[in-house]
């Protein structure tokens, strides 16, 4: 059974991949990918590259702004909280939609504070967003460092910094870096934190986080509520999009292969 759920889970990726690819064949073109969108319609002219910049940028700065309080919270739920209460409630936050923390940042960033919609406010919808995620996938790395490691290291006198850094980091750099770049490729793939915070149609492409930028997958809800006339336009789109996140997912695999080796 378990060999057949993994076959029908590939031959359905196959398929929509190979779907997504005959449906915007058409399209795809370098001049596709290197070009700015153009034309009164968007999407009847022109390409992504913008938009496949400005989600570079977006899912970037969210991993700066959240690698640092997702390495904290792993550490601290893993070696030194004995609340169970404290560690249900940071997991909780993993099951609010994301929507509802693009209004958020929305409503606290632009309406509150009085930024502009940028960059840097998308990102923090999307560093909130990712935080649970690579804070679970660390903590499961963590928790794999031997309990007899950690106590003979408590034993001989060993501070938690050192544990910490010449320890336990050393034994799961590996882990922390596929968490790392499959949360960027979680915040590259996201529509709804952005769209009220930093994404719009026709932005340059981005020289500073204060300002908007394009997203591909605003891009991509822009060209599919068009209708007909962008479909394979957004086909195209889809496929971009699926081959960065797939060849990212499989330079994570790649490189945790070779870290098991060694």
């Amino acid at each position: 059974w378990a060999y057949l759920s993994m076959f029908l889970c590939m031959s359905v990726i196959i398929f929509l991949f190979v779907f997504v690819f005959i449906k915007g064949m058409s399209k795809l073109s370098f001049e596709f990918i290197l070009s700015s969108p153009k034309g009164m319609v968007l999407g009847t002219e022109g390409g992504i590259f913008p938009a496949i910049a400005g989600s570079f940028c977006f899912g970037l700065l969210a991993l700066c702004l959240s690698i640092v309080p997702a390495l904290a919270l792993a550490l601290y739920t893993t070696f030194f909280c004995d609340s169970p209460k404290l560690i249900a409630l940071i997991r909780s936050v993993s099951g609010i939609p994301s929507i509802v923390l693009g209004l958020f940042v929305y409503s606290w960033l632009i309406k509150g504070l009085r930024f502009e919609r940028s960059v840097f406010c998308g990102a923090v919808s999307l560093a909130i967003m990712i935080l649970p995620f690579m804070e679970s996938r660390i903590e499961k790395s963590f928790l794999e460092v031997p309990d007899k490691l950690i106590m003979a290291s408590k034993a001989l006198g060993c501070s938690g910094v050192y544990m910490v850094f010449k320890m336990v980091f050393p034994m799961c750099t590996g882990e922390i870096i596929s968490a790392m770049i499959l949360g960027t490729c979680f915040a590259m793939g996201a529509t709804a934190p952005v769209m009220f915070t930093g994404a719009v149609a026709y932005a340059s492409i981005p020289n500073n986080i204060f300002k908007p930028a394009m997203s591909l997958p605003l891009h991509l809800y822009l060209l599919v509520s068009q209708g007909e006339t962008s479909m394979s336009t957004a086909y195209a789109t889809a496929c971009v999009m699926m081959f960065i996140l797939l060849i990212s997912n499989i330079a994570v695999n790649l490189y945790r292969l070779k870290k098991d080796r060694v």
